[in-house]
């Protein structure tokens, strides 16, 4: 027993020395799954041969086959213009309206077909079967209401703060209609957190909602615009309109009061604009379609600019392809169209090909776990997209329920973080009882859609496995030197993509030079380049790729928190904390949880002659809940005596890390006050 005791140490020792992402590695390979025979005869893609198609040697005019899925007022002179690397332009010289591509052009023969399924959390509520037709109508009058209203104009940017009903696609499309910028803001997000998009952006005119379900509630929406406009004004930015869609039409259902000459109700000016029609404006393929801020290493959210062309080819090659829909399919994505996800591949990518989308507007488990299966059966959808969170808690939910209900899904997608093979063999077992097949998709916010997927009909599932990277898409793994590591060889590094794609976003709002300090400095060969070759994009996340190609996809490697597939950035949760008076530091530190994944712990230290309390560390999570939204609520607010810190002063958050997982924070001797690692761990305890 002795002689295991050093190598034990050891081990410890190295467990906190590197990072959960490189444990990870160990886990073992899982066994494959065939796809269901039935799936792969009516797939849209059976063709192995697409990967050829799709080499980097026939780079970049492969992508032409995406873009040839949309309809064009003018066809692009040049595919991709990499004169400005790495601010990469696709279908250059092209015209397009991606509200026309979504709706316009179905009318012909799907006018009658349900668009959009919109199911309102209360039960009793009917749901709204809104066609192609009534979404054309419905679109182009609040098109009118915001040209003529408004006095939005091609360029100018919108924020919207709505919830999952489904005014928010109708409220996207009017803006794509008319060449104005939507920056949709998660509906969970604080009035403060909206606040800071609407400045960035600088929005005049937020258009949100006056209520909406959640759990059960009618929560008051309406306030958190009052508390956007204010902070805003604080920033020296003016937003002079707040447009208000009620909830329930004629009444009005937030007891916030309106203010006038500020704040308008949709409902009753759209009054005015019965039967008017707004020609859609052909837009250059380059031109910003919309924003969508995400969390990075740093407070601020950077607002990630995509395009019109490139994003909306590449969201409807990967809708049909990827994720096999067909018009005649009914495609539930559970997501919240306040993400990626949800403008990728609940609006843009199955409205482009005449699909039917359902919006939920609640959560999947109420008023119980039968409720997501209920949906499914009454809609007869067949087509399910989820995050492996929502798959952890309906499991825990009601672990038998799928098999209740008379549902049947031909393919399911999950989305937003890795999935753990036990939760996956549930979902394909239990959820997709045994007949769907399932592809585990890799992509971010950044990407447009998905980077790495099997292909339905052609590869077999691996459960814990993204797959290889998706026809066009040809990632390699650099370690931190920067040299490639051989393809399959088991090991972890950083994933990169070697060539641009047509769904890559533009750039950060307002800070190119960030844009390229984030995601290309790393690993460019040569900054003065105009060659794509010399511009590895650099994902953040990392990965392994296995002997059979197949990337595991193993967490970020910068100071980003995925939370139940949401990203939050560590430092945006330090600094609310450091919004309260008595706080003098604080640490986020990430902790795995078994229905979220990963949750922040938050340690802090007080001023000095200030004392820890209960109180005091409610007061410090409400502050956090107030500047993001309930997503970043810490699981913990440890308030301890002092940081551990390295005798640079840096703070050692991979210690915290350690002690929030009970687990032995290794050699602490090199910091300057490593007696305090026992205090802290006391307090955890």
């Amino acid at each position: 027993m002795s002689d295991d005791k050093p190598l034990r140490q050891s081990r410890e020792q190295q467990t906190a020395d590197i990072s959960e992402a490189q444990i990870a590695v160990h886990w073992q390979e899982e066994d494959y799954f065939a796809p269901p025979a039935k799936f792969i005869a009516q797939a849209n893609l059976t063709d192995a041969g697409i990967f050829e198609r799709f080499s980097l040697d026939k780079f970049p005019e492969c992508y032409r086959e995406f873009a040839d899925l949309l309809e064009w007022y003018k066809r692009w002179d040049k595919t991709l213009d990499t004169g400005n690397a790495p601010f990469w332009r696709w279908f250059v010289g092209g015209k397009l309206n991606a509200c026309s591509n979504c709706v316009d052009r179905h009318l012909a023969k799907h006018k009658n077909k349900a668009a959009i399924h919109f199911v309102p959390e209360p039960e009793q509520e009917a749901v709204q079967h809104i066609t192609y037709q009534e979404l054309f109508v419905r679109v182009n009058e609040f098109a009118a209401l915001l040209r003529d209203f408004c006095g939005l104009k091609t360029g100018d940017r919108v924020t919207l703060h709505m919830p999952m009903v489904a005014e928010l696609p109708i409220t996207m499309l009017a803006c794509a209609r008319l060449g104005v910028i939507h920056s949709q803001v998660f509906s969970g997000f604080s009035g403060k957190a909206c606040a800071d998009r609407a400045v960035d952006s600088e929005s005049r005119v937020l258009i949100t909602m006056d209520a909406y379900y959640r759990a059960g509630k009618l929560l008051d929406h309406k306030e958190k615009a009052d508390i956007a406009v204010a902070e805003a004004a604080t920033d020296g930015h003016r937003i002079d309109k707040v447009l208000v869609w009620q909830r329930y039409p004629g009444k009005y259902s937030s007891p916030t009061k309106l203010v006038e000459g500020r704040d308008v109700i949709i409902n009753d000016l759209l009054r005015k604009y019965r039967g008017k029609r707004v020609e859609p404006v052909p837009m250059p393929a380059e031109a910003a379609l919309f924003l969508m801020y995400t969390s990075g290493t740093t407070g601020k959210p950077k607002g990630c600019q995509h395009s019109i062309g490139g994003y909306l080819a590449y969201v409807t090659w990967t809708s049909k392809y990827i994720q096999d829909i067909h018009p005649e399919d009914v495609y539930w994505c559970m997501a919240d169209i306040g993400w990626i996800t949800g403008h990728s591949y609940i609006v843009y990518g199955p409205l482009s090909l005449g699909a039917s989308s359902v919006i939920y507007e609640g959560v999947p488990t109420h008023p119980d776990a039968g409720r997501s299966w209920r949906i499914a059966e009454d809609l007869d959808v067949n087509i399910f997209h989820t995050s492996p969170t929502a798959i952890r808690a309906l499991r825990r939910a009601g672990p038998d329920e799928p098999a209740k209900y008379n549902h049947h899904f031909k393919h399911m997608t999950t989305v937003g973080e890795p999935i753990e093979p036990a939760v996956w063999k549930w979902y394909f077992t239990e959820v997709g009882k045994g007949e769907a097949v399932i592809v585990d998709t890799w992509w971010q916010t950044e990407n447009g859609g998905f980077l790495c997927s099997t292909v339905p009909a052609i590869h077999k599932m691996k459960p814990g496995s993204a797959g290889p990277g998706i026809p066009g898409i040809h990632p390699v793994i650099y370690d931190d030197e920067g040299k490639e590591l051989p393809a399959g060889s088991g090991k972890a590094g950083n994933i990169c993509i070697r060539n641009p794609w047509p769904g890559i976003f533009q750039t950060i709002w307002k800070d190119p030079d960030r844009f390229v300090a984030q995601y290309y400095a790393r690993y460019c060969k040569n900054p003065k380049s105009k060659d794509w070759r010399d511009w590895p994009y650099l994902a953040g996340d990392g990965a392994v790729q296995a002997a059979d190609g197949y990337y595991r996809i193993l967490g970020r490697i910068d100071d980003v928190i995925n939370v139940a597939g949401h990203r939050l950035g560590t430092k945006e949760i330090e600094s609310a904390a450091l919004l309260v008076a008595e706080v003098a530091e604080a640490a986020v530190v990430p902790v795995a949880d078994e229905i979220k994944g990963k949750v922040p712990d938050l340690y802090v230290s007080l001023k000095p002659g200030l004392n820890a309390s209960k109180e005091l560390a409610n007061k410090i999570s409400a502050a956090v809940v107030s500047a993001i939204g309930a997503i970043a609520r810490p699981r913990e607010v440890v308030i301890v005596p002092d940081m551990p810190k390295t005798r640079s002063g840096k703070i050692m958050r991979r210690v915290l890390a350690a002690i929030s997982s009970h687990q032995d924070p290794g050699d602490v001797s090199t910091l300057a006050n490593p007696e305090v690692v026992d205090k802290i761990r006391e307090l955890v305890k």
